[in-house]
């Protein structure tokens, strides 16, 4: 079964058991809201349905809220250009999310941001949950199923149907008890402080800003000559800029192996674009859209093609490959067995993507040897602790971590 599967031969949970709450989408109705939390009391469940597969970016089309004594609210943000409000009714309140990074960004969006969270997907993950979406963990621990229909549609849709209202309010009708529940299986296991560091680092997480978002299209790997990714990286900020001003999400537009296939073709006209990547949705104003965009990129001098690669990966001193790529083995096979000693995830442990860039570290020559003389263990623990906790890791990933990686580090063979 997959992260979000659960056996169907548990109860179903599958209607509010106070029914459904009206939705808040007028002034008075979010005064009333905030009302009904600010008379509650304990943490708050807190849960946002976005639509990025319809509209363009991320924002929240509904926040759910529950809380004991206030019971649940169901928030339409479309009518506000702020939920402050709300945020300060909940100032000092635990939130409880389940995978609190899809959701912090679009509710910081709503001016709402918690002083102190527990994230039940990071809980689970954390505790070795095989399966760790919001439904199996809800059937793990509270041996309920919740039902997952309504997870994909388009919650832009106004009026939001009463199914998909009861949906998204069952998705907090019991995430307290569940949050309490993995709480004492953290303190049992003696993960609780791991895992209030982590939802402490969480309290800070915003999406990434990449300088050259293009650069993650699926399919760039197929471009060979800087010319093509200035025709794909051309198409794309056409296609954001569209998906932009129609609010439509820019897949729906043209998909990213599209624009990898009219970067590599050879394009002179609409009909191209047709030949190119087909009919299906593409208008001929599209097909003549994506046209002038390559014609841009073919018109570009040398000097401002793109590089093959991000210049942030082009810069500073490199190691010899084949030094990186065993040293990449070898530590990520510490990081294996540490895992299976501890039973919490590897990539909970330390970033996969930062124990690649470790082994790449230029100052970390074989066997723990500086360029120039030698290092000792204590010499070489600070340099690997250093380098992690400069790159954002906690402080217990280090203790953990720290000890493997330098062994690993000495062990292998010297110059």
């Amino acid at each position: 079964m997959s992260a979000n599967d659960v056996s169907p031969d548990l109860p179903l949970l599958s209607e509010p058991a106070e029914g459904l709450p009206e939705v808040a989408s007028t002034p008075d109705a979010l005064r009333a809201a905030v009302t009904r939390l600010e008379a509650g009391n304990g943490s708050v469940a807190v849960d946002a349905e976005r639509a990025s597969g319809f509209r363009y970016g991320q924002r929240a089309f509904l926040v759910q809220l529950r809380r004991a004594g206030a019971g649940t609210v169901l928030v339409d943000p479309e009518p506000f250009s702020s939920l402050a409000i709300l945020d300060e009714a909940l100032r000092g309140t635990e939130w409880v999310l389940h995978a609190a990074t899809q959701d912090l960004p679009c509710l910081s969006d709503l001016d709402m941001r918690p002083d102190a969270l527990f994230d039940t997907e990071l809980a689970a993950r954390l505790l070795g949950y095989e399966r760790f979406g919001l439904a199996a963990v809800v059937g793990e621990t509270m041996g309920v199923r919740l039902a997952k229909e309504h997870s994909a549609v388009d919650w832009s849709t106004r009026p939001l149907p009463e199914a998909w209202l009861s949906y998204a309010a069952l998705d907090v009708e019991i995430l307290l008890e569940v949050a309490d529940v993995l709480d004492a299986q953290l303190h049992a296991r003696g993960l609780a402080e791991y895992a209030q560091q982590e939802f402490e680092h969480l309290l800070e997480f915003a999406p990434p800003v990449r300088e050259e978002p293009w650069r993650r299209m699926h399919g760039l790997g197929s471009l060979r000559t800087p010319r093509q990714l200035a025709r794909a990286r051309e198409v794309w900020l056409a296609r954001d800029a569209l998906g932009r001003a129609e609010d439509r999400a820019p897949s729906l537009l043209l998909r990213d192996r599209e624009i990898a296939a009219l970067a590599a073709a050879r394009i002179r006209t609409a009909d191209d674009v047709f030949r190119a990547v087909g009919t299906g949705r593409l208008t001929r104003k599209d097909a003549r859209r994506w046209c002038e965009a390559l014609r841009r990129a073919d018109s570009l001098p040398d000097d401002e093609l793109p590089a093959r690669r991000p210049a942030g990966e082009r810069s500073g001193p490199r190691v010899d490959r084949t030094l990186v790529r065993d040293r990449t083995g070898a530590l990520r096979e510490a990081m294996r067995s540490l895992a299976d000693d501890t039973g919490i995830p590897h990539d909970l442990l330390l970033q996969p993507a930062l124990v690649k860039a470790l082994a790449a570290r230029p100052d970390l020559a074989p066997g723990g040897r500086l360029p120039g003389g030698s290092q000792s263990s204590a010499e070489l623990s600070a340099a690997v602790e250093a380098f992690l906790r400069g790159e954002g890791a906690r402080d217990w990933q280090l203790s953990l971590s720290v000890p493997v990686l330098v062994r690993a580090l000495e062990r292998m063979p010297r110059d």
